[in-house]
This record gives C-alpha cells, structure tokens and sequence, in this order.
C-alpha cells in the first residue's frame, strides 16, 4: 500500500508528515529519519530509523552491471551482520556499470567500515567503493 498526501512548506523550509502516515510508518516524536535527496530526480526520501543510536555510513559502490551483482553485495552485508537502512541502485551503462548509494548500519555487526569496504572489494562485480559517514 502507497500512500500520497500533499504537504506545504513553511518560511523555515519545514513540512508536517501527516498523521497517517506517520501512524503507517510508526514514526513518532524525538525518532530519527534519513533524508536523501536527488536533485536530478527532483526527489526527497525519507527514511525512519529503528533507533537512536547507529554506526551509519552511506557507502556508494560501483558494479559491473551483470546479473547477481547487487545480490552478491547484499549477501556479503549479511554475512557480515551489517543492516541494509535503504539502498538506491541505477544502471549507469547499460552492461558495463551500475551504481548503488547504500545507507548501512554497524552498529550490531561488530566490525569496522574498512572490514566492510575491504569484504566488497574482493567481490569480481565491485569496482569502486566510496565511504562517509553519516551525522545525526
């Protein structure tokens, strides 16, 4: 189920996430979200987070655009025990690359962000990766 409501904008650039769909979303006072925004897709994402505390990073990776490729990845995140927050992937070069900004959490897989970046890297399908963490 979608859900689609219009909200305005204050003179301090604020919007009210209306009432269903923070009852939809259980996002209640004090939460924290991820916003991401994509000004060539002229699009705002917003992302509740499970808790307070985290170890998150946003980790922009580079594939070789062949099938299995992100899957690969992902399976390595799980091994790993690191929580997947939200993925965004596109094809840059249809069969050569595609790109995938990963917001990621590490807070429950008791490993370091090098661990992380080094594991990925041994994949044949990773081509770059590029790491920063991000503030709350």
């Amino acid at each position: 189920m979608r859900l689609a409501e219009i909200v305005k904008v204050d003179s301090k650039g604020r919007v009210t996430i209306p009432l269903v769909v923070r009852e939809a979303l259980n996002i209640i006072e004090g939460m924290n979200l991820i916003l991401i925004a994509d000004p060539d897709k002229r699009e705002i994402v917003l992302t509740p987070l499970p808790s307070a505390e985290g170890k998150l990073f946003e980790m922009r990776i580079e594939f070789k655009d062949v099938p299995g490729a992100l899957a690969k990845a992902s399976e390595k995140l799980a091994e790993l025990n690191v929580d997947q927050v939200t993925t965004q992937c596109t094809t840059v070069k249809r069969g050569e690359y595609a790109e995938c900004i990963i917001i990621i959490d590490l807070s429950r897989s008791g490993i370091d962000i090098d661990s992380v970046k080094t594991e990925l890297s041994k994949l044949d399908e990773v081509r770059f990766i590029q790491v920063r963490p991000l503030q709350r």
